[in-house]
């Protein structure tokens, strides 16, 4: 019985020394993006990982998985669920997997006039959308965007029927916009994003809604050389990290972190949005035609959006966050007036 309790208190012993040991109480972070690898995004990602390894210590390892290596951004919510990953910088399409409610930020087309009204509306939201998406298991470190999502085409199109013809590019993780899409007559084609360079040379689709820096970093444009320069919808994103993962950082570390996060969330708002004129142009001297719509074609696309929006509120967006969104720019607009 001596024996055995020496042997127990030497274990003991052991394992207290080895959790002290820094090598292991450094944790690890691993980070899955759809970002292209030495995008704006991806340095960002860097970035933050060089504050938290300084923080955290000896033996602390940061990955980054850019270029949609670990699945689209739904296979990243759930590998972030299993442990598989640590963390990942999203946009809407992953994060309303975590929390529905985030999908009034990206999915209401035409609602927002401008990056002052987007800034507004997600710092009002802001508090209430981080204490949910703790509820789920998730720390936000850094709100982002990506650019406003413009219509690229294989064919010239300026109008809502134009495109009713045209097989277009949908999340694969976004089963309510498809079906709302063909409830008003378009062809809704559902893949991830890593697909849609060769679907669309491919012929498997002949329009893409995106971003002027997706299309360029992609070479999208080159197959679908017809823009239409309506800002359609702002794309959405932040970086996020398993609470797990975060409460066993020390203290430092989640300092580090969050200070890292939020300074990156700045750099990629502002650089984001000087990216979109300066890829445009860059795709314009390559061959890039931009298709800009007239008042009348304008109008078309905001009684377009009025349609959405019935079979928007309560399917892709809680009722409640929409209706508070709207509340939102209401008050907003009738401030700058």
């Amino acid at each position: 019985m001596i024996a055995i309790g020496r042997i127990a208190a030497l274990a003991t012993l052991t394992l207290s020394l080895l959790a002290s040991s820094p090598a292991l109480a450094a944790g690890q972070l691993r980070i899955g993006t759809l970002a292209p690898k030495n995008s704006l995004y991806h340095r960002q990602l860097m970035e933050v990982g060089e504050a938290w390894r300084n923080a955290e210590g000896d033996g602390a390892k940061y990955l980054i998985y850019p270029d949609g290596s670990q699945g689209g951004e739904t296979d990243m919510a759930r590998r972030m669920r299993i442990g598989q990953l640590q963390g990942a910088l999203l946009s809407v399409v992953g994060l309303r997997e975590i929390e529905p409610s985030i999908a009034a930020l990206q999915s209401m087309p035409l609602l927002f006039r401008s990056w002052e009204e987007v800034d507004y509306v997600r710092e009002k939201m802001r508090p209430a959308m981080e204490r949910k998406f703790l509820d789920k298991g998730f720390v936000v470190l850094a709100w982002g965007d990506a650019g406003w999502v413009r219509f690229f085409s294989k064919e010239a199109a300026q109008r809502p029927d134009d495109f009713r013809r045209m097989k277009f590019f949908a999340w694969a993780g976004e089963s309510e916009q498809q079906e709302i899409m063909k409830s008003l007559g378009y062809t809704p084609v559902p893949l991830e994003t890593s697909d849609i360079l060769p679907s669309i040379q491919t012929g498997m689709i002949n329009a893409v809604p995106a971003t002027p820096y997706f299309a360029l970093a992609s070479q999208v444009y080159n197959t679908a050389p017809h823009m239409l320069d309506i800002n359609w919808a702002p794309i959405v994103g932040a970086l996020v990290v398993t609470k797990k993962s975060w409460d066993e950082m020390s203290p430092a570390a989640r300092e580090a972190l969050r200070s890292a996060g939020e300074k990156a969330g700045l750099q990629m708002r502002t650089r984001a949005r000087q990216e979109v004129d300066e890829a445009v142009e860059a795709m314009k001297k390559r061959g890039l035609q931009v298709h800009r719509p007239t008042p009348e074609q304008m109008k078309e696309w905001n009684e377009l959006a009025d349609k959405l929006y019935p079979r928007i509120r309560g399917r892709m967006v809680p009722a409640e966050t929409f209706d508070e969104v709207f509340a939102l720019l209401k008050a907003y607009r009738a401030g700058q007036r």
